[in-house]
């Protein structure tokens, strides 16, 4: 059996869940997916599948296993404000300590306008959807994630060599590549895996953002892993990230990431979609010794264009609001056994080695 096709970190495309049973199991072409996508994001009856299928879970750029910087003057920039974040967080007194990170979570998702966006947009601001989440991480690499927003269930997991999701709508599905780490433990949540994240990042100088002056750094994902991520009709051309370090607290304050893909079927004119997922990283507070965020909001812009588009860029916006209620380090009891990805995902690699090459496409 082959391997499935990517999970895309954009919206998902299926529009029934009469369908679940049928493709229970069974990757996602881009084919299909763009087939029904413009009916999906425009439809406001799926607003709540794009919010989750977007918000829900997404994926940092980068696997956390990174290859130890160069000495040059750009990486030791990189070092000296990882060396301030570590110092400003506290982060090192739990290195070799901590085995597992339990955090609890609110969340509220909503569909927004883009102003001023050329074309379409994704309709008047829609209703904010409220939910939950709660999220188990073993060090280094394997997480789960559960999130309910208005009714629906998504579950996100790793088990250290492969990635997978479930939602209602499409049963539970993997990719191909190595894990890469979950983007909302990034938040703040993590501070070493930020550190060990942004150690080797690329420094770009100095930005004003959020009426904060920051350090910012850069990291890309190599293109030998973008080449990984695509199949016959997708390419991934680009997954960056900037990380906004504050200059005057040391602390991450601004995570941004883009990503653009080139998508085009035999006789069809080539399409793109570029997702720009933005997040405020606020309330920092004191966890068991370690500064912790515990707030946040996110925005996300989807564009789609091309030659065939003469209306312009179609444009789609959410947002979302997080804050945590608790999180707690080395919960006894958990084990690697709560990594366990679900049967059906497991019995679509019979015989095959799940320690693939490229990070995963959610």
């Amino acid at each position: 059996m082959g391997r499935l096709a990517p999970l895309s970190e954009e919206p998902v495309n299926q529009e029934d869940d009469s369908l679940n049973s049928s493709k229970k199991g069974r990757g996602l072409t881009w084919r299909n997916w763009i087939k029904t996508h413009l009916s999906l994001v425009f439809n406001k009856k799926s607003d709540l599948r794009i919010l989750l299928s977007v918000l829900g879970c997404p994926l940092f750029p980068i696997p956390l296993h990174t290859k130890q910087p160069t000495t040059t003057e750009v990486s030791s920039s990189a070092q000296y404000i990882i060396q301030h974040f570590t110092a400003a967080t506290g982060c090192r007194k739990l290195e070799g300590t901590v085995k597992n990170i339990f955090a609890t979570g609110k969340v509220s998702m909503a569909m927004v306008d883009e102003p001023g966006a050329g074309g379409s947009a994704a309709g008047a601001t829609g209703e904010s959807q409220k939910g939950c989440f709660v999220m188990w991480q073993m060090v280094p690499n394997k997480w789960l994630i559960e999130l309910v927003v208005g009714g629906h269930k998504v579950v996100a997991g790793s088990d250290g060599n492969m990635a997978w999701r479930h939602t209602p709508w499409l049963g539970a599905h993997a990719a191909r590549g190595g894990v890469r780490p979950l983007r909302r433990a990034l938040q703040g949540l993590d501070p070493l895996a930020i550190a060990a994240l942004f150690s080797p990042a690329q420094h770009l100088g100095e930005k004003r953002i959020s009426g904060v002056d920051c350090f910012v750094l850069k990291l890309s994902a190599d293109q030998t892993d973008l080449a990984e991520r695509g199949d016959n009709t997708a390419e991934m051309i680009k997954h960056v990230i900037f990380g906004y370090f504050s200059q005057r607290s040391g602390l991450l304050v601004y995570l941004e990431d883009s990503y653009l893909t080139r998508i085009q079927s035999p006789g069809t004119h080539p399409m793109y979609w570029e997702t720009t997922m933005s997040t405020r990283i606020e309330d920092y507070r004191a966890v068991e010794g370690v500064m912790i965020a515990q707030a946040g909001q996110s925005s996300v812009i989807i564009s789609r264009f091309g030659d065939n588009l003469k209306a312009g860029p179609a444009i789609t916006r959410m947002e979302e609001k997080w804050t945590i209620d608790d999180l707690s380090f080395n919960v006894p009891g958990l084990s690697m056994d709560c990594f366990i990805p679900p049967n059906e995902v497991q019995t679509e690699y019979p015989g095959e080695d799940l320690a693939w090459r490229s990070p995963l496409d959610e």
